[in-house]
């Protein structure tokens, strides 16, 4: 089944990668690009995802404030943190909000896991 994904990151190389990834598992999935928090906002609101994967230090909005809008307006919406920042903060920030958290570097592997126990899940 083809699923919608937005990547949000400031970093083009960064979704660059996380794209290659999900690809390599679900080459039929759609995926859309967003640089900064705001425009996941609206974007998401224009087209619902099925995930969003979300960067945490971004210009503007960040990922942990645009993960809090995004899970107010969309509910049932995968949103996990990929992040280089490690802090106990921020995985506790995304554990409040129901999301998930995977470290920077991310390696394909780690991609491919948190897919496959998405689609597990009802």
């Amino acid at each position: 089944m083809s699923r919608q994904i937005l990547i949000v990151d400031d970093s083009r190389l960064s979704r660059m990668i996380s794209r290659q990834y999900v690809l390599s598992l679900h080459s039929d999935w759609q995926i859309a690009e967003a640089a900064t928090g705001e425009q996941a906002i609206e974007m998401a609101a224009v087209n619902p995802p099925y995930l969003i994967l979300l960067d945490v230090n971004m210009p503007g909005m960040g990922g942990l404030e645009a993960a809090a809008v995004l899970r107010k307006s969309h509910p049932d919406t995968h949103i996990v943190l990929l992040t280089a920042n490690v802090q106990n903060s921020v995985q506790a920030a995304a554990e409040q909000l129901g999301i998930g958290f995977l470290s920077k570097p991310i390696i394909e592997a780690q991609i491919h896991a948190m897919l496959n126990k998405l689609e597990q899940t009802p």
